[in-house]
């Protein structure tokens, strides 16, 4: 890679950096794939008979389908990597991380909102509670990334891969695809601002209800406390680690894209690498939100691990018995 022999000096071992981002995107990839597996099998075995389990469901989609990249994407930021290699991630596997990333965001989304009408809203008329309105907004955000992000992006990066180039995604690209790259990117960015609104405001409401109902009823158990505490924050937490970085930067960076090399634009081109990193973690800390605020989740994955213990005591049992 050209980015390999740096032509300004601005105190970045830039070959060490790449090599850093992708060992450690290697590295999350074995927790990632452990974790959404035994997530995607425990939903298999459960209904999906709530909003928020719709909502968990393809959640878990797309983090497995965006843990399927991380090697992919792990590869491409190795120096000297294959020109071919860096094509086809420009093509397909990037479109379909972001993809999944950004449906993650919004189905973080929807499951505050989901929280918001339980928690604050109880007994109100709660029209985002219909089971067959929160499967059509499911399949209608996938329909409109598919169509509007994954396969335009397919089809216009059509150029000849000519070097190994920091930009060669975008040399890549058609003039259309090049335009429809700038529109995407900005249309995302809003999407990610609106979340965030939606999640701050709703877990706002969320918590003056419910430390104001912890205080009415002169709770004093402190270990009480606190579950709930991280049962009412862990969506914000994930949020704000592993996609805000990203988004505070991306502004920035585009800005600089277009400009003469410099310092200021690598510097900023290796922060949007680590915020995407932070943004990878994203599909580890997922499982933990299906296990603290999904009753259903906790109890199918402990009824399996315990199925499995005892499997394993009658085989040891029989083994036992075989040797006597």
């Amino acid at each position: 890679m050209s980015s390999s022999s740096p032509v300004l000096d601005c105190g970045l071992d830039e070959f060490t950096a790449h090599m850093v981002f992708s060992t450690l995107q290697f590295l999350l990839f074995v927790p990632a794939m452990a974790l959404n597996s035994v997530a995607a099998w425990v939903c298999l075995h459960l209904r999906s008979s709530s909003t928020f389990m719709v909502y968990l469901k393809n959640l878990v989609v797309a983090d497995l389908l965006m843990t399927l990249t991380l090697p992919l994407y792990a590869a491409v930021q190795i120096p000297g990597c294959p020109v071919a290699l860096r094509a086809f991630s420009c093509r397909v596997s990037s479109p379909v991380f972001y993809c999944c990333m950004y449906m993650s965001v919004i189905l973080l989304g929807l499951i505050s909102l989901d929280r918001f009408f339980k928690v604050v809203r109880p007994g109100g008329w709660r029209p985002c509670q219909s089971l067959v309105l929160s499967k059509t907004i499911s399949a209608s955000i996938w329909l409109f990334f598919i169509s509007s992000n994954v396969l335009p992006t397919i089809v216009l990066t059509n150029q000849v891969p000519v070097n190994a180039s920091r930009d060669l995604c975008m040399k890549m690209k058609s003039p259309a695809g090049k335009t429809l790259h700038h529109n995407v990117v900005w249309v995302n960015n809003a999407i990610f601002w609106c979340v965030s609104v939606l999640i701050g405001v709703c877990y706002v409401c969320i918590a003056r209800k419910v430390f104001r109902s912890y205080k009415n009823s002169g709770s004093s158990n402190d270990e009480g406390n606190r579950r709930v505490k991280v049962r009412v924050f862990v969506v914000v937490m994930v949020f704000l680690l592993c996609f805000v970085p990203y988004h505070v930067l991306r502004i920035p960076y585009m800005r600089l894209r277009a400009d003469k090399p410099s310092c200021l634009k690598t510097k900023l081109f290796f922060a949007k690498n680590f915020s995407v990193l932070l943004a990878m973690t994203n599909v580890c800390l997922d499982p933990f939100i299906y296990f603290f605020l999904c009753k259903a989740f906790r109890d199918k994955l402990r009824e399996m691990i315990r199925i499995g213990d005892w499997a394993n005591s009658q085989s040891s049992t029989n083994n036992d018995e075989a040797i006597l």
